[in-house]
């Protein structure tokens, strides 16, 4: 071919991509660009987040991998943080695309939108890095936590400056959505999104309080923990699908929207309730051994609901959007939502069963599902349909969501395996170290299951893999392009 010819065949290639809706798609709102950091940083921390969880697992059976360099405490205490702030980066990244969209109106302030993306991810690598480089009672003493004690327990590790800065942070992030809100169209959307971001942020103010009694601090304590990750942030996840799901099926506002009053309605009576099951052996009032029961009991509910929420609206789709793997991963987010905060949740939330299996790799299991299902696969449904919308095309080439979905189906079956194998950990747990005539010590039993923890292991590196082909799926360009 000459040179002439090759040019001439760029230049159509050129035209022709120009006039591809697909490969020439602008957002509604320059604004909504906002959102792509915040999605970047929260992938990356994800990555942190697994890598530690990995170096937990070795931990778990070579008891001195990486000691004193990174002793398991610390690898824990990473491993969770992580997964509280990169999920809170997909939050706010979500926030910053669905806000404005379902408002009609440009962010209130961009820039103030980009401040606060400095400001959190340079507080939360410095944190990061204080929990690596000093001793934690070090850390402790230069932050200031002798003036507001605030440290030492668990998830709620940071320090108190930096417990600050989220305050802070919060404060910005929910001043922007809320200008924008205001000023802008109201939706049902919008108005959970914003009523599970306040209540976030609200409810994390009782990090602050740090009573002597210790039966009070774990009273206090679950006023963040249950009811972030069974109360508001549940109305962020609904708020998230429902937006997504609007999207990709072209369904309806109406059916969408009283799907999403009831599943928040349930999520709110049977979660607020439900903290009582938090409760059960911590010298509560024995009144809650019977509430936190019940309505724990009802907590798989709205989970249930999701999933056929999600089914239901996909199956009376009026279009078929080329973004095939986001509605994958709308539709994987309310099936492993209900296994496992539901399913899982409710194998051991009953206070008779709970009396023998709490703290043990029963209640690991649960939470490892759960956490995935319910928030980490919603961010990334979240990042799936927008991230190409924030790059000129309404969807990745048939190549990229191939690899994508092969990174779907390789984090969701190990996460499956992963549960599996620390239930199984769990039951011979209770078993051998609290119902035997002849109960084994904490250390010998963890000796006698120590099998599980390395197909664990094995199953977290297939996970590891699954989640770098999801980063590698955003760069396989493809020649043929998704179609609808």
């Amino acid at each position: 071919m000459t040179s002439s010819a090759m040019a001439t065949a760029r230049a159509a290639s050129v035209s022709a991509a120009a006039n591809d809706p697909l490969t020439n798609v602008q957002l509604k709102y320059r604004s909504q660009a906002v959102a792509k950091p915040y999605f970047v940083a929260a992938i990356g921390l994800f990555v942190g987040q697994i890598l530690f969880g990995l170096i937990m697992g070795l931990q778990y059976v070579i008891g001195d991998f990486l000691f004193p360099e990174i002793p398991f405490n610390v690898a824990r205490m990473v491993h969770t943080n992580l997964l509280i702030v990169w999920l809170l980066f997909g939050f706010m990244g979500a926030g910053y695309f669905l806000i404005p969209e379902e408002s009609e109106r440009e962010l209130h302030s961009p820039k103030l939108a980009i401040i606060t993306f400095w400001v959190f991810l340079v507080a939360g690598a410095l944190t990061i890095v204080g929990y690596l480089a000093v001793p934690y009672a070090t850390l402790a003493k230069i932050t200031g936590n002798d003036l507001l004690p605030t440290m030492g327990r668990e998830f709620l590790e940071q320090p108190t400056i930096t417990k600050i800065g989220i305050v802070l942070v919060a404060l910005s992030f929910l001043f922007n959505l809320s200008m924008t809100v205001l000023k802008g169209r109201k939706t049902s959307i919008s108005m959970v999104m914003m009523l599970g971001l306040w209540g976030l942020a609200i409810f994390f103010l009782f990090s602050f309080y740090n009573p002597d009694n210790l039966v009070l601090d774990k009273y206090f304590w679950w006023w963040v923990v249950h009811l972030w990750v069974e109360g508001v942030w549940e109305l962020i996840m609904g708020a998230m699908l429902a937006f997504v799901l609007v999207k990709v099926t072209g369904i309806d506002r109406e059916i969408i929207e009283k799907w999403l009053y009831v599943i928040i309605a349930m999520t709110l009576i049977s979660g607020i309730i439900g903290t009582g099951h938090h409760y059960f052996w911590i010298g509560a009032p024995a009144y809650w051994q019977v509430w936190g029961s019940v309505f724990s009991a009802l907590e798989p509910i709205p989970f249930f609901m999701m999933t056929l929420f999600a089914f239901n609206v996909v199956n009376k789709r009026r279009r078929e959007h080329p973004n095939k793997a986001a509605v994958l991963w709308a539709l994987g987010t309310g099936v492993m939502a209900f296994l496992g905060a539901g399913v899982w949740g409710f194998l051991h939330t009953l206070a008779p069963v709970n009396y023998l299996t709490h703290g043990t790799q029963i209640t690991a299991s649960h939470g490892h599902m759960a956490f995935y299902g319910a928030y980490a696969m919603v961010v990334m449904t979240m990042i799936s349909y927008t991230m190409p919308l924030m790059r000129g095309r309404e969807a990745n080439s048939n190549a990229a969501q191939v690899v994508e979905m092969w990174s779907f189906w390789l984090m969701t079956v190990a996460m499956v395996f992963i549960t599996l194998f620390l239930t199984a950990a769990g039951i011979l747990q209770v078993w051998m170290q609290r119902m035997g005539d002849t109960p084994l010590s904490f250390m010998a039993t963890q000796d006698k299951i120590a099998f599980f923890y390395w197909l664990r292991e094995l199953a977290g590196v297939v996970f590891f893999i699954g989640l770098l082909l999801y980063i590698v799926s955003f760069f396989v360009r493809g020649n043929e392009r998704a179609s609808a």
